[in-house]
């Protein structure tokens, strides 16, 4: 389950932060391809950040040592990837989730090298 979570974060946090990514020179093109090979599958990455960060969120609340960052990032991951889909409202600006989209693909390589214990 921690597994899903960081990839989450990892695939959630590069479809937040494509239109950043497109700007590096030499690879942008690359990674522009392979997000939009990816974005149709989107919410689905979303859907399982939102399961994954909320079972995390539930498990350190009542059993756990502490809230961890992996999970708060990973339900806020789940809420910008299906903005549209829960508030039927426009999504907040670019520069915004692509910086957390960054923050998200950091935090999501962070804990895939962090013990689960």
């Amino acid at each position: 389950m921690a597994l899903l979570l960081d990839l989450a974060n990892i695939v959630g946090g590069f479809l937040l932060a494509i239109s950043l990514l497109r700007r590096i020179p030499r690879a942008g093109d690359n990674l522009a391809r392979a997000a939009d090979r990816v974005a149709p599958f989107g919410w689905i990455v979303g859907v399982v950040a939102l399961v994954a960060g909320g079972y995390y969120l539930l498990v350190h609340l009542f059993d756990g040592p502490r809230v961890f960052h992996y999970e708060i990032v990973g339900i806020l991951v789940g809420v910008a990837l299906l903005w549209d889909r829960l508030t039927r409202r426009n999504a907040p600006p670019a520069l915004l989730l692509a910086i957390f989209g960054l923050i998200a693909v950091v935090v999501g390589i962070q804990g895939l090298f962090t013990p689960d214990g």
